[in-house]
């Protein structure tokens, strides 16, 4: 394996919202303790505490956030792919959010335990 990465889980729960690509960003979005924000010519995508988000949007939820120890420098590959693999393995669906310093998984809450012994399978190390 590539990389032996430490990881803990963020104790929020995470909703992934869509907005369109011309939308304002609400203040909803941006505030609380974990947020990311998207915009392509195409949408506007919105990682946030899922108890912000109003009933109108367009939202999956139920999401916690696995963040990988960095930072890691760029120059660094493989990183996000040797520790989704084995999730992609065992059918664990993830949608990936990345900052300068390092990444973040986000797995259902349903799968959590699940994805966990599959990455210590793997030889990641889980941080209580």
């Amino acid at each position: 394996m590539p990389h032996s990465l430490k990881f803990k889980v963020l104790p929020q729960t995470l909703a992934v919202c869509q907005l369109p690509r011309d939308a304002e960003i609400p203040n909803w979005a941006i505030e609380g303790e974990f947020f990311s924000i998207t915009r392509t010519g195409d949408e506007v995508s919105i990682v946030c505490e899922e108890g912000r988000v109003p009933s109108e949007v367009k939202v999956e939820r139920n999401f916690v956030a696995l963040k990988l120890e960095g930072p890691f420098p760029f120059s660094m590959t493989g990183v996000l792919a040797s520790f989704i693999e084995p999730l992609a393995r065992h059918k664990v669906p993830v949608f990936a959010v990345a900052t300068f310093d390092t990444d973040y998984v986000l797995i259902n809450r349903e799968d959590l335990d699940a994805a966990v012994e599959v990455l210590k399978g793997a030889g990641h190390q889980f941080l209580k």
